[in-house]
């Protein structure tokens, strides 16, 4: 059975966009994996299934595998090359569309210069919502690793990150202290790592240890959880240009705990093809 897909990328954060509108995706772990695989498959960080929607009130509905199989609840990045997809595909004239996701609705919206502007909806710190083992919400609260303890934000932006301040992000110990931190007890379904270095109030750097993926170049929610946080924790303005290893998005947060967060950025198709899925 030949699979037809979109490779596209985000500031370097790269996903197989699948349309399943106008053809039929089964789309199980395993063959999320093999589609994953850089050296077997057609390679990404994620895979994006386009689907109808649900209910009334949405365009799309919005669905999202990690590289290692995991459904996920949300892809920043990912949710701007969605629309740009649907638009390229004439499988919608709007500029700005409705998007079901596992975490609730999202609104993403074409611009003029190409770029992409996302309502991601408003941050959640509550620690049982995340969800994040705790007794306490404040801002700032301490957890063990590997004998350290760290100073972590713990955000959801429809997924869970913790987020920590550091002088050098370059210097961030990512490969090593990240998959510790994905997998810590206190966060029962898993956590995003992110790195954030203040440079000023409107500009960050980071990186984030994706959930399920690893590091990758830019992670879209985790710029957001990382812009927020820093919000939060009165560092930041409500204008905030994040630099990743893949470029930058500018996020805005005005601070209150119904105002959505707003992410900007690319969106750009690099190839198509078609994938053999019963050849092994």
């Amino acid at each position: 059975m030949k699979l037809k897909f979109t490779k596209m990328q985000g500031l370097g954060n790269d996903f197989v966009v699948l349309d399943g509108i106008s053809q039929r995706v089964s789309l199980t772990p395993e063959l999320a994996r093999r589609i994953a695989d850089r050296h077997f498959g057609v390679g990404c960080d994620q895979i994006l299934l386009v689907e109808r929607p649900g209910g009334p009130g949405a365009d799309f509905r919005y669905r999202i595998w990690n590289a290692d199989g995991g459904e996920v609840e949300q892809c920043g990045n990912g949710a701007r090359c969605f629309v740009r997809f649907v638009r390229d595909k004439g499988l919608t004239a709007k500029y700005e569309i409705r998007v079901e996701t596992a975490s609730g609705l999202i609104a993403p919206r074409l611009e003029a210069n190409g770029e992409v502007t996302v309502d991601m909806g408003a941050p959640v710190f509550e620690p049982g919502r995340i969800p994040f083992a705790s007794d306490s919400d404040t801002p700032v609260q301490p957890l063990e690793v590997a004998g350290a303890t760290l100073q972590i934000t713990a955000v959801s932006m429809g997924n869970p990150h913790a987020v920590q301040v550091v002088e050098d992000v370059d210097a961030a110990p990512v490969a090593v202290q990240g998959p510790a931190i994905e997998h810590h007890p206190r966060f029962p379904k898993r956590v995003n790592a992110g790195y954030m270095q203040v440079l000023d109030r409107g500009r960050i750097r980071l990186r984030v240890w994706e959930r399920g993926a690893g590091e990758t170049l830019a992670c879209g929610t985790g710029a957001c959880a990382a812009v927020a946080a820093g919000i939060r924790r009165g560092l930041l303005d409500s204008t905030v240009g994040v630099d990743t290893r893949g470029g930058r998005l500018t996020i805005r947060w005005e601070g209150g705990d119904n105002d959505p967060v707003w992410m900007t950025g690319p969106a750009v198709t690099v190839f198509e093809g078609e994938l053999d899925i019963d050849r092994r």
